[in-house]
């Protein structure tokens, strides 16, 4: 059985609306400041004019390793988390027309295809603690107002017919409001009058508290696959364009878990589990220049458009609890809720950057990007109206700069590299997602038409998670993420 409904949070538009490059080990080492240098397959996605910067057709390949470790902090009790992933990141080729008509201004033409993974979905992390609040604050949130009638199953009903309608009719707080009433975590004030709206919690409050667990895990990856098309003018100027088509699949489970033995609690346990299921499609683009100033000395400016998403979701519940006067309750509808496709266009870029060259000896680069996450805005076209999360977005987030350094020295055939990055917080209240803040080393070696690089990159970033956003169970933890990348790429010319 299926259902519909609407339920995205501000939460969802940062998420997507945050590419971070992963790229080549050589790109990565100098922490992606690659805007006014071009010659590499992940320099591309910074500036497409870098594709018209390659003497030679290239092509390369990277596979990279991920470590995630998050500590979380939940009423003064830690916990650590640590999880792995391995893919391959990057994959493109760049073909080269030179020696044009000697006449004609443009001296070289750069036709470039390429994939690159924007972001990993993968993260876990596990909080544990000893709290005053119940979840039942949730549930009692959303059930007040609804006819206690309409949250019943009938003789002739089911579980799965009733949540199903509530979500079609109702929509998604009603469904909440059902999962707690079935499982008996909250009831009504009056249950023999169908018409009563007010309702009360079975858990009670005591010196003991509540010890609550709380479990997420995620996968799945975000990408694009881009067409680029760039030329050199004369022997000083580089223009690039690149058409971009990406791909987003996030999948995630949550499981909470509360015990209490508070005296007058008919509710001893609450298993509460959830599973989201996100998948999307999109477009944008992006268009950029590089200029040689002198040997020494290039700059570039690229622009990038909005991405144009279009995204479903589909999400699974169920709740048990337990009692220690009447045993089990489980309530699984076994309903898949199908949300409506929506769209979210996502904030644009603009990045500047600078770069000098010690003849072949070396180089440091700067670029310097910014984007507005208050422009980020949710649309719909089944007459979904997102008036007050756009205005939640516009409220809440604010634009933020991306600051990368890096530097490359070459010494015969080995190449050393080194950078620095630093983000500032889409968010006004930066105690909700931090500034993120990393450094990368590099090195590679060069073997007639092949070069072999390797990169280490480690970020670190901090967050609160509130474990259900936009209700009145306000729990939420601190969690430190650390990640660390181990990146390897081959590139040869063609």
């Amino acid at each position: 059985m299926t259902t519909c409904f609407h339920a995205q949070d501000i939460s969802d538009a940062v998420h997507f609306s945050d590419q971070s490059i992963k790229g080549t080990a050589r790109y990565r080492a100098m922490s992606g400041a690659f805007g006014a240098l071009g010659a590499d397959l992940s320099a591309l996605q910074t500036n497409p004019a870098g594709s018209a910067v390659f003497l030679n057709s290239s092509a390369s390949v990277t596979l990279s390793s991920q470590r995630i470790e998050n500590e979380t902090s939940y009423f003064n009790t830690f916990n650590t988390t640590k999880e792995r992933d391995l893919n391959f990141n990057q994959l493109g080729a760049v073909f080269v027309y030179n020696n044009l008509d000697a006449e004609f201004p443009i001296n070289r033409i750069s036709l470039g295809v390429a994939y690159d993974q924007t972001a990993s979905n993968v993260d876990e992390f596990y909080v544990s603690g000893n709290s005053r609040n119940s979840i039942d604050s949730y549930f009692l949130s959303q059930a007040q107002g609804i006819e206690v009638g309409t949250l019943t199953v009938q003789p002739r009903e089911s579980i799965e017919g009733v949540y199903s309608f509530l979500g079609e009719n109702q929509g998604y707080g009603a469904q909440q409001a059902f999962l707690g009433y079935e499982s008996f975590v909250i009831d009504a004030v009056d249950p023999d009058d169908p018409n009563s709206t007010r309702y009360v919690s079975n858990i009670a409050g005591g010196p003991d508290g509540f010890d609550q667990f709380y479990i997420k895990e995620s996968t799945g990856l975000n990408g694009k696959f881009t067409l680029n098309a760039g030329l050199q003018l004369h022997t000083n100027f580089y223009l690039g364009i690149n058409l971009n088509s990406h791909f987003l699949n996030y999948d995630r489970v949550t499981q909470f878990t509360e015990f209490n033995n508070n005296a007058g609690s008919n509710i001893n346990e609450v298993r509460f589990n959830n599973r989201l299921s996100t998948n999307g499609s999109g477009f944008s683009a992006q268009i950029g220049g590089i200029a040689k100033l002198s040997d020494q000395l290039r700059v570039g400016l690229a622009l990038e458009s909005p991405t144009w998403y279009y995204i479903s979701d589909e999400t699974l519940q169920e709740i048990e609890t337990y009692s220690d006067a009447d045993g089990r309750a489980l309530v699984r509808p076994n309903v898949v809720n199908i949300f409506p496709e929506y769209q979210l266009r996502t904030p644009a870029k603009a990045t500047g950057s600078i770069a000098w060259l010690f003849g072949t000896r070396g180089l440091l680069s700067l670029d310097y990007s910014y984007k507005d996450y208050s422009t980020t805005e949710f649309d719909s076209d089944e007459g979904v109206s997102y008036t007050q999360i756009n205005q939640g977005i516009e409220n809440s987030l604010q634009g933020a700069s991306t600051l990368r350094v890096g530097g490359e020295w070459r010494n015969g055939n080995w190449s050393f590299r080194g950078g620095l990055r630093y983000e500032e917080s889409p968010y006004k209240d930066d105690r909700l997602l931090s500034e993120k803040q990393g450094y990368s080393l590099g090195l590679g070696y060069t073997f007639r038409k092949v070069r072999f690089d390797a990169a280490y990159d480690h970020t670190s970033q901090d967050r609160s998670q509130q474990f259900y956003p936009g209700s009145e169970f306000i729990n939420q933890t601190l969690i430190t993420t650390k990640e660390e990348q181990f990146i390897f790429t081959v590139s040869f010319n063609l």
